[in-house]
């Protein structure tokens, strides 16, 4: 009994399971995302940037006269 057993086990091993590993290996791969735009942002963190830096420095320069 224990022979007719392992017979159906090592058949399902060799049979069945390739076709469910191949329904796994048949997934298409995941999309390419969309490239992000960051001259518009950059533009703006950059000019706020000069901006802030200016009015630091203009301020600082009140403080020291």
């Amino acid at each position: 009994m224990r022979k007719y057993v392992y017979t159906l086990l090592v058949l399902f091993a060799f049979m069945v399971m390739p076709i469910l590993i191949q329904d796994l290996a048949a997934q298409p791969p995941p999309p390419n995302p969309k490239p992000i735009p960051i001259d518009g942002g950059l533009a703006f963190l950059i000019a706020a940037g000069a901006v802030y830096g200016a009015r630091k420095i203009k301020k600082s320069r009140k403080e020291q006269v």
